[in-house]
């Protein structure tokens, strides 16, 4: 591996959109885009981005010979097929994987027990560079390349590594599965303001408005959640008797529910696709 991060050659199978985000935060942090290969099948995706992106593009694996890093970026049900392809060009490289619920076990023993591997699970908000990533390496693998995987990473947003890989369950359920739900509610008070009487566009400006400024302040703020929560509920105010109906529905408890249904659908994802 090669000493300055910026100067490596990284490659990605796969060009759909968490590719792009990611290749687009990296370049605007350093990266060259020359350094940069995309394997990608569909021709028409691989035009777009070479002219887009300026990187390397090719439908041929071997050309990742040379690189120092390999991002797989395929869908989770295509992994094993290229896993199978890549292995007989591996030659040390670091692999990431941002394949979804696809273990780090199952991955080294499709690549003939390959060990130098890191799983990372990033989400949608990458495309902004406002993205988080959770991140676990398998054991043995080195200081530097984990290095390198975060940075890498950051490039499209924060990161947060874990020791036990079991624990990306829970980062697909509530990071990665995440967005989602904030565009649900989203949605959810978009149709509240318009059946309380304001126009489509004033409730779509006012609950997009809402819910970032709200997020902006949470995360600059010295306050925790709670306490940010009860400096807008005051007592005998319209927001608690909000906040109340909302306890009495059980918006809590639904959350948590939704977030252990995706929990268990990576970890049922991870036991159907690796089981061979």
């Amino acid at each position: 591996m090669q000493n300055n991060q910026m100067t490596q050659k990284i490659g990605f199978i796969g060009g759909g959109n968490m590719a792009h985000a990611l290749i687009t935060g990296m370049c605007q942090r350093g990266f060259s885009a020359t350094d940069i290969t995309v394997i990608e099948l569909d021709a028409a995706r691989r035009e777009t981005l070479k002219n887009t992106l300026n990187v390397q593009t090719s439908d041929d694996l071997t050309t990742l010979k040379q690189a120092d890093v390999i991002v797989l970026a395929v869908k989770p049900q295509q992994l094993k097929v290229v896993a199978s392809a890549l292995k007989p060009i591996l030659n040390q490289q670091l692999i990431v994987s941002i394949a979804a619920g696809i273990r780090l076990n199952d991955i080294s023993r499709w690549l003939g027990n390959y060990a130098n591997i890191i799983r990372a699970m990033p989400n949608t908000p990458a495309q902004i560079q406002a993205g988080i990533t959770g991140l676990c390496a398998m054991a043995g693998v080195s200081k530097a390349h984990i290095q390198t995987a975060d940075h890498i990473l950051n490039a499209v947003g924060s990161t947060v590594w874990v020791d036990d890989e079991v624990q990306l369950d829970a980062i697909t359920a509530i990071s990665g599965s995440g967005p989602a739900y904030v565009f649900y509610m989203i949605e959810a008070l978009q149709d509240a303001a318009v059946r309380l009487g304001l126009s489509a566009d004033a409730a779509e400006k006012l609950s997009k408005a809402t819910f970032k400024g709200a997020s902006l302040l949470a995360d600059v703020s010295t306050e925790n959640i709670a306490t940010l929560r009860a400096q807008v509920t005051s007592k005998g105010g319209t927001t608690e008797q909000g906040i109340l109906s909302l306890e009495q529905a059980g918006l809590k408890h639904m959350i948590a529910n939704a977030a252990k249904a995706a929990a268990n659908r990576a970890k049922t994802l991870g036991d159907e696709l690796g089981a061979d």
